[in-house]
């Protein structure tokens, strides 16, 4: 018969047939950037959870009975434990938003006749992040700062007795049996510190968002007016020999913060995990140093001894005339050693990641010796 072109277009093939070049384009979308504002949503450190352990499986009652043997005697066995609620550690979630409001832990089963025990209930696992403080009436009752570490929230109930649990010589068919006992049950407070091995301290503006761009892949909002980062992030900087360095960006804080003006303390408690800290000030204002002084002054009020940990100042904006006249000042101010660079521009930020590796291990060493395992990312 002739060829027609409709036919082709009534039964079309089931896959593409032409050349590679023409075959769709497979690859893996990237993820969509958000905002500082859309991020607010997402990040999360700080959540109240109610969470009650499973009910325990209530025991069996029952009797055995077969041909030539009526009465066997009492065969109920003894009901399943109820799963408890446990908080997990994982290095994957950053923060809290996945976590809801109420937990039940699963119910054990009922014991059954010929002395067959019930199932215990499975365990309830959340996932929380690494650096979840678990607190109930103000009070810490665990802290979650390794990757896999777990904590009992609420214990599950014990199961019930069965009728054969109360056979006894006085008492040769019992009917008593239990029911299972209920899970516990507690109100808790989940509150996140974010857990790195450096901090990036400095008021708004002082450019440390644009730091944290220039040495790690991290990509936190950069805009030309304050408080533009409302929430930390954490930027990971790689070395050759495989080490990677966790640095976080803290958001802008400003006089007064230690007394929760500005958020203050919301800020403040994601520096109490840092190793070490970089102070970054502004050189082009007039008289950079009394930044480090004020930073300093409210860290040591917030928490005693926090403004004594290893540190670097960080003058940020070298490329700016003034910045080159406050240079030497802000040097001749500072005990501490003083790295200028520019973020803009790149100028100066080997000298930054050398001194940030002579850091890390300082800390590395320090906790060896102390018997202890450093944070490793």
């Amino acid at each position: 018969s002739p060829w027609k072109p409709g036919l082709l277009l009534l039964n079309p093939p089931a896959f593409s047939t032409t050349c590679a070049r023409c075959a769709k384009d497979r690859r893996l979308r990237q993820k969509r950037a958000i905002s500082e504002r859309q991020l607010t949503r997402y990040f999360v450190d700080q959540r109240k959870v109610r969470v009650v352990g499973g009910q325990g499986g209530g025991g069996g009652h029952s009797f055995h009975s077969e041909p030539r043997k009526v009465f066997g005697g009492p065969d109920g066995g003894n009901g399943g434990d109820g799963g408890h609620v446990i908080f997990k550690a994982d290095q994957q979630m950053k923060s809290l938003s996945s976590v809801f409001p109420f937990y039940q832990g699963f119910h054990g089963e009922r014991g059954g006749s010929k002395n067959c025990y019930g199932a215990n209930g499975a365990h309830m696992y959340v996932k929380v992040p690494v650096g979840t403080l678990v607190k109930e009436d103000g009070r810490v009752v665990a802290d979650l700062t390794q990757h896999g570490e777990e904590y009992i929230a609420a214990y599950g109930g014990a199961g019930g007795k069965g009728n054969l649990f109360f056979l006894s010589n006085e008492n040769r068919a019992p009917t008593l049996f239990t029911p299972g006992e209920p899970g516990q049950e507690r109100v808790l407070h989940l509150e996140l510190k974010t857990t790195a091995h450096a901090g990036l301290v400095g008021f708004p503006n002082a450019g440390k968002s644009s730091l944290l761009r220039a040495i790690s892949r991290a990509k936190p909002a950069v805009a030309a007016y304050p408080f533009t980062t409302l929430n930390p992030h954490v930027g990971i900087v790689h070395y050759q020999d495989y080490e990677q360095v966790a640095v976080a960006d803290i958001p802008g804080l400003i006089k007064g913060a230690h007394q929760n003006r500005g958020l203050g303390t919301a800020f403040l408690k994601h520096i109490e995990r840092c190793r070490f800290l970089l102070y970054v000030v502004d050189l082009s204002v007039p008289q950079p140093w009394i930044q480090l002084q004020h930073l300093k002054y409210e860290l040591e009020a917030y928490e005693k001894g926090l403004s004594e940990r290893p540190c670097v100042v960080i003058g940020n904006k070298v490329d700016l005339a003034q910045s080159r006249i406050n240079l030497p000042l802000l040097r001749e101010q500072v005990a501490e050693r003083v790295i200028a660079l520019s973020a803009l521009t790149g100028d100066n930020l080997e000298e930054l990641l050398l001194h940030l590796r002579e850091l890390y291990d300082t800390y590395v060493k320090t906790e060896q010796s102390r018997g202890q395992s450093p944070v490793k990312w």
